[in-house]
């Protein structure tokens, strides 16, 4: 699958589709506040939408593959599925699912934004910033990652590769999933480890590791993760 979901920085998103096939955004507002846009919509090859986040907005963004809702809404998705239905309202999207995570900042204070791969990853996905102040980096994973995914590790949609499950997901060893010994770690490489073939240029401030202090682990949502640069790593 080529083609890339571009998110436009600030408290306007500008989500466009630049895949050659329909994708189903699905948006996620953290602290339980007001879902927007109902949490998910329809967006065709070369379309976009607006979507207006209010100050302080928290939350995470994915798109959702292969999908088929009826005219009420209800229905499922290949990849991404929040919980079988066209609104996520509220509802997560099901790993492995590439995600654009935010938080909008009150004051003039600064926005903090990554693409993470942490949960793994379905979908080429991009970060453009516009309109910013200071040093507002673009990012993402523009590179289809799908096909360089380990065997092990793929989910399939009959000979097709749709999705590339986390390390943490497809072994459920502790040390990639961060738990006993390793629980000083916030969420473990995407991929198994060394894996020299998915270096890529193409996934400059994707979020995979972070080694958080015990500062940070007190805080909570998407935003808490972008604390400073060195949480990034190419893959």
């Amino acid at each position: 699958m080529q083609g890339t979901i571009t998110v436009v920085s600030g408290t306007v998103f500008t989500i466009v589709n630049s895949c050659s096939f329909t994708v189903w955004p699905g948006i996620l507002t953290g602290d339980n506040g007001v879902q927007l846009n109902d949490g998910g919509f329809e967006l065709a090859p070369g379309a976009s939408v607006d979507v207006t986040a209010p100050p302080g907005w928290s939350g995470r963004i994915w798109g959702r593959t292969g999908c088929n809702f009826d005219g009420s809404g209800a229905g499922s998705c290949l990849t991404g599925d929040c919980g079988n239905k066209l609104k996520c309202a509220g509802a997560g999207g099901v790993p492995p699912v590439t995600l654009a995570e935010f938080t909008i900042g009150t004051g003039g204070g600064q926005d903090n934004y990554d693409v993470s791969l942490v949960d793994g990853y379905n979908i080429q996905m991009a970060l453009t910033t516009r309109d910013g102040s200071g040093d507002c980096q673009n990012g993402g994973c523009d590179s289809d990652l799908n096909g360089s995914c380990p065997n092990d590790q793929r989910v399939m949609d009959g000979a097709n590769v749709v999705a590339c499950r986390s390390a943490c997901e497809a072994f459920k060893n502790p040390e990639y999933c961060c738990t006993g010994a390793h629980a000083f770690y916030h969420q473990a490489n995407l991929f198994t480890m060394p894996s020299s073939s998915m270096n890529s240029d193409s996934c400059s401030y994707t979020f995979i590791l972070q080694q958080r202090t015990s500062s940070q682990a007190k805080e909570k949502g998407p935003g808490a993760r972008k604390r400073d640069r060195r949480e990034f790593r190419r893959l």
